[in-house]
């Protein structure tokens, strides 16, 4: 049968999601523990790969299983044998024809931005740093020029092997935090996004805010399809995986109950 399982974990001590050689990963954390339940390899599918550093609230994987273990079991039985920076959060049976990557139709991503040259060490492996003057009112005049459907060229890495860069994005949005005035919180959903993309869509906000260059300008930067054109990547360590979606609303029940546990 195929499990489906929702994953959080603070990615500051792991070179990413995938497996990687010679590389802590998270992958590999899980699937170390699932060699040790199942007595061979066990493969781990993703939906959607996060880089070194970076972290996520709602991870969603599956695997296929032989074993006829209840879905509290998986939970208890993973968790037991992983590091406490990675938790399963639930699991649940689904159909083997579904698929975590392949059936995701929504992403959502939020990104937490400290304005300061100086940061609590507490914070630095939990936010991205901007360390110079940040004009709130442009940046968030900026957001609106990403909204809807565009060639993404532009804000991803030039290494990525995909050949279609449309993408749609259906949302972006930022305030200040309720805690904390020197942090940003951003949040973005989109029907998928390209390597690197978020993080480059970040620093180039962080560009306009910095007087760069003005909000508009995200049109032409846009039209020229060249990665040159956009800001420098944010910094990994404020990027979180907030929430995937699901073209199954059995699947959606189970993601979003799960996300209000927490």
């Amino acid at each position: 049968m195929r499990v489906v399982l929702i994953c959080r974990y603070d990615g500051s001590r792991y070179h990413g999601f995938q497996i990687q050689p010679n590389n802590n990963t998270v992958q590999e954390e899980i699937e170390k523990s699932l060699r040790k339940i199942h007595k061979k390899n066990v493969r781990i599918y993703m939906s959607g790969r996060t880089d070194s550093g970076v972290h996520a609230y709602g991870q969603v994987l599956h695997f296929d299983t032989d074993l006829n273990i209840p879905t509290d079991g998986w939970v208890k039985a993973i968790n037991a044998m992983i590091p406490k920076d990675i938790r399963i959060v639930s699991a649940k049976v689904v159909n083997d024809e579904f698929h975590v990557r392949y059936n995701s139709i929504k992403k959502t991503y939020s990104y937490k931005l400290y304005l300061g040259r100086e940061i609590d060490p507490f914070l630095i492996n939990y936010v991205g740093q901007h360390k110079f003057n940040f004009n709130f009112d442009k940046a968030k005049e900026a957001l609106k020029y990403f909204i809807g459907e565009h060639d993404f060229s532009s804000f991803c890495s030039k290494n990525t092997s995909v050949e279609d860069k449309v993408r749609t994005i259906y949302s972006f949005k930022m305030d200040r935090d309720n805690q904390n005035d020197n942090i940003i919180n951003f949040e973005i959903t989109g029907n998928g996004f390209l390597y690197n993309m978020v993080r480059i869509i970040i620093g180039t906000v962080q560009d306009v805010a910095a007087g760069k260059y003005e909000p508009e300008y995200i049109q032409e930067i846009l039209a020229k399809k060249e990665r040159s054109f956009s800001g420098p990547k944010a910094d990994a360590s404020g990027l979180y995986l907030k929430e995937v979606l699901y073209d199954n609303d059995e699947v959606n029940e189970f993601i979003n109950k799960t996300i209000d546990l927490f």
